[in-house]
């Protein structure tokens, strides 16, 4: 069993790192390998339109063609029994490193056929956490509301099963004085973080954990 954890963050010790972490500790609570990617390490493009994976009785059907530092990944991650992608949301979406990886990922097993809209070969949870400064109540203001309900829908059809968890109106700085950001009040986030990202952060344990469950409960 194998869960593999894809930082969308340019950080590695900030709040989505966390929050993969933790859901990796939930996996393997269960029992789970885990395994998490940074994906700012890694020398990488999205998708060039080639159409390779689409082309009938191609090498490349059904797989990416490009040849990068991503395609490692994107082979390690078809034996991956529970994928869990994290991002911070960059306006009103997630990261550009992120959105070329999806592209990389998802679009080789979409098919442009009524009657087998997949090539994924298993069914598998495909989640995403999602870290952000702005509150919920500004989801629709900015459509966040409408991207991870169609990255979900994404995954439904792709790999079968997805769920989303949001860690809302998250710390950004250590030290807001430092900045120009006179709308947060910085006393009631080091109060979120203190308070609110824990429980986030229990959720996330909890995601890791349930997606393994699912998956033994599938054998």
């Amino acid at each position: 069993m194998k869960a593999i954890c894809i930082n969308g963050s340019p950080r590695k010790k900030w709040n989505t790192a966390t929050l993969l972490e933790k859901a990796l500790e939930g996996a393997a609570s269960e029992g789970a390998e885990t395994e998490i990617v940074h994906l700012y390490d890694l020398n990488f493009k999205g998708c060039t339109s080639c159409f390779a994976c689409k082309l009938k009785g191609g090498k490349s059907y059904g797989k990416c063609a490009m040849k990068d530092e991503l395609t490692p990944i994107l082979e390690r991650l078809e034996d991956a029994d529970a994928v869990i992608l994290g991002s911070p949301i960059y306006l009103g979406n997630s990261t550009g490193e992120m959105r070329s990886f999806m592209e990389r990922y998802v679009f080789p097993y979409l098919v442009y056929s009524n009657d087998m809209p997949s090539l994924y070969p298993k069914n598998i949870p495909v989640g995403f956490i999602y870290t952000m400064g702005v509150k919920e109540e500004y989801f629709d203001m900015f459509g966040l509301k409408k991207t991870i309900e169609l990255n979900e829908n994404f995954a439904k059809r792709i790999f079968g099963y997805s769920e989303s968890l949001c860690s809302t109106d998250t710390y950004q700085f250590e030290d807001y004085s430092k900045y120009v950001a006179d709308r947060f009040d910085p006393e009631e986030k080091a109060r979120r973080r203190k308070e609110v990202f824990p429980k986030d952060c229990e959720k996330a344990f909890e995601m890791g954990a349930r997606f393994v469950k699912r998956q033994k409960a599938l054998e």
